[in-house]
């Protein structure tokens, strides 16, 4: 990512500037999605829906989706959108007038004569209409300024007001926030909890490290009044790295919280099992008997009890005399990856939180980014040039790569893996989660809802499905399904923004539905879609086209009618009465859509040969990898003092013949290998 702010602006006024013309958008458009793709990584948003309105005095560009998917925030956008490649001032001024034009649509929306007289077809009264309705749900308001200017340094924020019993925050992402998370490369922008000045005192905290390694702990007693505060005001982003799920009162579990809280808040503590959190840095209080400060606060164990504090007190319910043990980790940011999972695996858990083991350090992810650094892709037709899709399993990695480049090395990144070409974690979950497959499942519903909770489903589904043997199935065929399921999903996006019924509103959802109506009705012919068709064309091969172009035609209608008058079109198309009625659609498809079919039987049949031809390639890897440690590595395995209690006598056999240069057929290679596994987690060096 660009060293200086002035080198970032110019590379994003160019990347808006080439997807709007590629995708025939307008700028400001192509500028609000990737902007609010970025608050939703960092965790400022859940989803975004696109709506504008703009008139005298009154303004808005787009909202953050259902309350009760949000930790109760109704999040309203409004932009500020230049095309100038230097760098503007946006003044304390500027930004009040914004807000305040922001704010009057706000108010507007709540009145029926106001609603009554927007068009119907309109994204802005879907806004109003969702104002409306979600006001009532809403715990509080946030208002949101997306700007490419840069913030005054003399604006130094704007106090919340209540605006007819709502608290109404403001929050604004200009040039140069925007540059520091982006170029900071982290998956959410930080947290920073001030403990004393606000959520009511420092955490009484006793060291469990010795201070002479690189590991430290804490064991802490937490008002659970504080932690309802924390988890009030940070929400679910509390709740582990990227896979995020908003926990209620379900099971005996939390019911028994429930009743303890009510009942007996005193015995809390004794019943309770307590808090697993990670955090990167802490601050002692002066006396250094409790922590004042935290940076990154995550509780990878006890999201319910959290949560079940929080609902307490949101309820009116007091917690006063209720206590937490919490046992607190600091884990530095280069380590969290690696650490932070595992530390969510073997704590004590009580309902452990949704998909935990599947962070970007899973198997799943690292053997797709191999696979992406390996494998070609065919040149588009009419040029010569191979280029590869970049699959980022953690954010930042696209850019960091390019950043390692220069001057002719870095026009050669951009030509063999151009932006375009990107896939992110998220961007998969959305293309899998719409077609039939081993980690994949026909879900419009979940896409609709927005990039964190498809990613969650998704992750949920394949973590349910991982065995031992599953590796096998993340082979080369696999990595090339995912690169034309991308390829379909965005030349879909490309066709709805260019068919004459289209007005800037609701293609993500039409998308959506659309392509999982056709992956609906080639299943229920028992065929398949041939993705190899895809991938060797890097394109849609025209009768895919014409489906395609039948599909949304038809969907459009039955997405952009919800079954009640005035029901919110964005909320309406993440339910499962939308699905069934686009399932219901009868769509006359193109004679020619039998040339892009494979049998179901024939698919799985290759699935099974690119299983077998991955397990072949990867037993003869392990042998090679047996090599290339060298002799001397497994003499100090077999010296090293666990050993014996970490392997297999028949492992250690296998171990001492590496230790003495032998070479190892496939079998035995694999064997060893895993040998090495299991030691490295015994305590094994693994360098």
């Amino acid at each position: 990512m660009s060293e200086r702010i002035e080198d970032f602006l110019k590379e994003l006024l160019h990347d808006v500037s080439l997807t709007a013309a590629a995708n025939g958008e307008f700028k400001e458009d192509v500028f609000f999605r990737q902007m609010c793709d970025h608050l939703v990584a960092a965790g400022e948003l859940e989803t975004h829906e696109r709506a504008t309105h703009a008139d005298r005095g009154i303004r808005i560009d787009g909202h953050g989706g259902n309350p009760d998917e949000a930790d109760g925030n109704l999040s309203l956008i409004v932009l500020d959108f230049h095309q100038d490649d230097t760098i503007e001032s946006l003044t304390g001024t500027e930004m009040d007038a914004i807000f305040n034009r922001l704010t009057n649509f706000m108010k507007r929306a709540r009145e029926p004569a106001f609603r009554n007289a927007l068009d119907d077809s309109s994204t802005a009264l879907d806004a109003a209409v969702h104002i409306n309705a979600m006001w009532v749900k809403a715990r509080r308001v946030k208002l949101i300024l997306i700007s490419n200017r840069r913030l005054s340094a003399r604006v130094d924020g704007r106090d919340a007001v209540t605006i007819d019993g709502k608290t109404v925050t403001y929050s604004v992402w200009d040039l140069e926030r925007l540059w520091k998370y982006v170029s900071s490369g982290r998956e959410r922008e930080d947290m920073e909890l001030d403990l004393v000045d606000e959520f009511g005192g420092a955490i009484p905290a006793l060291p469990a490290h010795l201070g002479t390694g690189d590991y430290e702990a804490f064991l802490c007693v937490v008002p659970g009044a504080q932690i309802a505060r924390i988890y009030d005001r940070w929400g679910s982003r509390l709740l582990e790295q990227n896979v995020r799920s908003f926990l209620q009162l379900k099971g005996n579990v939390n019911k028994g919280m429930a009743r303890t809280i009510r009942e007996t808040p005193e015995m809390f503590f004794a019943y309770n099992n307590g808090i697993t959190a990670t955090a990167e840095a802490v601050t002692l209080s002066d006396d250094g008997t409790g922590i004042a400060r935290i940076r990154n606060l995550q509780i990878v164990n006890g999201g319910q009890t959290t949560a079940s504090l929080h609902l307490h007190r949101a309820k009116g319910g007091t917690l006063d005399n209720v206590f937490v043990q919490m046992k607190l980790s600091i884990v530095r940011p280069e380590r969290s990856e690696e650490v932070v999972p595992r530390i969510s695996e073997y704590a004590n858990t009580q309902n452990k939180v949704n998909a935990a083991d599947f962070f970007a350090n899973h198997p799943f992810h690292i053997e797709l980014e191999k696979l992406s650094r390996r494998i070609l892709a065919p040149p588009v037709e009419g040029t010569f040039t191979q280029t590869r899709w970049f699959y980022e399993r953690s954010r930042g990695q696209y850019q960091n790569a390019k950043a390692s480049t220069s001057g002719a090395a870095q026009k050669k990144f951009d030509a063999e893996w151009p932006k375009a070409q990107l896939i992110t974690k998220t961007d998969l979950a959305k293309f899998l989660n719409l077609w039939p497959g081993e980690f994949g499942m026909v879900n419009p519903c979940s896409v609709c809802r927005g990039a964190q909770k498809t990613f969650s489903d998704f992750a949920a589904n394949v973590s349910s499905k991982w065995s031992d043997t599953s590796l096998a199935g993340v082979n080369d065929e696999f990595f090339k399904e995912c690169v034309a399921k991308a390829i379909i999903f965005l030349e879909t996006e490309k066709i709805v923004s260019n068919r004459p019924w289209y007005q800037k509103g609701y293609r993500a959802q039409i998308v959506a539905h659309a392509l999982a109506k056709l992956a609906w009705d080639i299943q229920q012919r028992q065929d398949s879609l041939n993705f190899t068709a895809v991938w060797d064309r890097q394109t849609l091969p025209p009768a895919l086209h014409e489906a395609i172009i039948a599909a949304v035609d038809a969907v459009r209608e039955v997405v952009t009618s919800p079954a009640q008058p005035g029901q919110n079109i964005t909320e309406w198309a993440k339910i499962t009465a939308c699905w069934q009625r686009v399932q219901a659609l009868e769509i006359e498809w193109p004679e020619a859509l039998p040339d892009i079919l494979q049998s179901v039987a024939d698919a799985r049949a290759a699935r099974k040969g690119a299983k077998a031809t991955k397990k072949a390639y990867d037993a003869t890897q392990a042998a090679i990898d047996v090599i290339n440690l060298g002799a001397a590595y497994w003499q100090q395995l077999m010296q090293w003092p666990g050993v014996r209690k970490a392997i297999t006598p028949k492992e250690l056999s296998l171990v001492a013949l590496a230790a003495q240069g032998r070479s190892l057929s496939d079998k035995q290679g694999v064997a060893a290998m895993e040998a090495r596994d299991k030691a490295i987690d015994a305590g094994f060096p693994a360098g």
